[in-house]
């Protein structure tokens, strides 16, 4: 079971490639051999989950286009690598270019039966969203009990009430309930004992995470993975001070911090 030092690897190995990209997934699913490949869902016009971050094509595209408004078709015709070349040009490859964006059904299909933490994004503009993840992933047998029983797939969301429609389709799936800074701070432990009766994990933002914090979690019953960490200074107090795993967009230097570097990967 996935619990401990736990290496989610945020948009792929997004510190290297461009994110959410199969050239970003694969660098942290085969080469890295991250536990855990991290995507966020959007859903198109035409109702079909797609991996992307923004809910608009701005950023990563260079183009304006806003994706609830957007088809697949128009969606699969962006080039979602260039960018990373023009704003990294240190960790240029020409391979960056064209890089498209995936359908889920696409990433699954090329990683099978890999572990998977999705977030459902901005989940109170597509409605139908938690059915329609649930329906592909059920589809792909990424719901079987031994799956759900070893958090191999994980549902995870800032928004408590997706949490709930997802617990409410399946009560076996894992979610983990991601918080801004401050959130959790400001929960009382009676509410937050009564998310821990279907969440198993949150993941503070790193700027709101110390040690008496991480044991609060603990002793509701929380898992600890807070994002973004990448640094490796800031790795290794985390770690010391206990926390379960985090989402990073460097998963070879996490690994390296939790001991579970492989030779053949970073000799």
């Amino acid at each position: 079971m996935l619990t401990d030092n736990v290496v989610i690897a945020h948009r792929g190995a997004s510190g290297y490639a461009p994110e959410h990209t199969f050239s970003s997934f694969d660098k942290s699913h085969y080469d890295m051999h991250a536990d855990y490949i991290e995507i966020d869902v959007q859903m198109t016009l035409d109702g079909e989950i797609i991996v992307m971050h923004d809910e608009t094509t701005d950023r990563t595209a260079n183009l304006p286009g806003v994706i609830k408004n957007m088809t697949l078709k128009e969606i699969e015709s962006l080039d979602v690598g260039k960018w990373f070349n023009e704003k990294f040009p240190e960790m240029y490859q020409e391979a960056y270019d064209g890089q498209k964006v995936p359908t889920l059904r696409a990433l699954i299909e090329r990683y099978g039966k890999a572990n998977y933490y999705i977030e459902t994004k901005a989940p109170d503009i597509y409605p139908g969203m938690e059915e329609r993840l649930l329906q592909i992933l059920n589809e792909y047998q990424l719901l079987t009990p031994e799956r759900l029983k070893n958090k191999q797939t994980v549902i995870q969301s800032f928004s408590l009430e997706s949490l709930i429609k997802v617990n409410q389709i399946n009560k076996d799936l894992p979610l983990l309930l991601l918080a801004k800074k401050g959130v959790l701070r400001q929960m009382t432990d009676e509410d937050l004992k009564k998310i821990h009766q279907f969440v198993y994990a949150v993941g503070p933002n790193i700027k709101d995470l110390d040690a008496p914090l991480i044991e609060r979690m603990h002793q509701i019953g929380f898992l600890v993975f807070p994002y973004t960490l990448n640094d490796e200074v800031l790795m290794e107090q985390l770690i010391n001070e206990g926390i379960d795993g985090g989402f990073t967009n460097y998963p070879d230097l996490l690994r390296k911090q939790f001991r579970k570097d492989d030779s053949e990967v970073f000799e």
